[in-house]
């Protein structure tokens, strides 16, 4: 999913249109008060973020951005009207990823695009640690307190997706849609029976997959607990 902030309607529904039909899943938001409501619900891949908004300015937003842990990683393109080089400076300098002028053309954002994400996208060689968890995925280890675990295919796909996006809340639904590829009405308890396996196999690691009530699950940062 890729956001775009972007007050300008004729250029959002263009962008988000052009997006959407290339293969790319798109949502556009006019106001900065739009877009931090969805972040809250659900991050995106990649941002892409223009500089002039009301209320607030994009470079506000980009360093309240990467300021944040949840956010600190979030691929950003900057979209703007200013094309002086002190603007894309201090553009870069307080963490985009990429700076596209306007106006410009789809197939240079699409490209533009494509290349943020593969030098952002995460490889699957990398280390996750909870507290006393700990799961290679390049070699499929997974310990919990030192001592092996052997999980289902969902139930490891469910960990991944928590030590991935640590201290994230996920719905029910959202962890059937990104787990099974679907959601069916009815059947959350699918999400709850496969929770509750994964964390009498994680022993005392299971703690660290906390129950939000009335929303999901999250597994908090080292383990900690509210």
């Amino acid at each position: 999913m890729i956001y775009l902030l972007e007050d300008d309607d004729n250029i959002r529904n263009f962008v988000i249109y052009a997006l959407n039909n290339s293969g790319l899943e798109a949502k556009g938001f006019s106001h900065p008060n739009e877009f931090w409501t969805a972040l809250k619900k659900q991050q995106p891949e990649l941002l892409l973020l223009d500089i002039m908004l009301p209320d607030e300015d994009g470079i506000s937003i980009l360093q309240k951005l990467r300021k944040q842990s949840e956010t600190k990683n979030l691929p950003v393109i900057m979209l703007t009207a200013k094309t002086t080089e002190y603007d894309k400076v201090v553009g870069l300098d307080s963490g985009a990823d990429d700076y596209v002028a306007k106006p410009f053309g789809m197939m240079e954002l699409i490209s533009r695009i494509k290349a943020v994400l593969r030098r952002t996208v995460k490889t699957e060689n990398e280390e996750y640690i909870c507290g006393k968890l700990y799961v290679c995925p390049e070699k499929h280890i997974i310990k919990a307190d030192g001592e092996d675990v052997t999980l289902t295919l969902k139930e490891y796909e469910i960990l991944l997706i928590f030590l991935k996006n640590m201290n994230r809340v996920y719905t029910r639904d959202e962890l059937m849609t990104k787990v099974w590829g679907y959601n069916f009405d009815g059947e959350s308890r699918t999400v709850d029976v496969h929770i509750k396996t994964l964390r009498t196999k994680l022993g005392e690691c299971g703690k660290y997959i906390e129950t939000v009530r009335g929303i999901g699950y999250r597994m908090k940062d080292k383990g900690e607990q509210t």
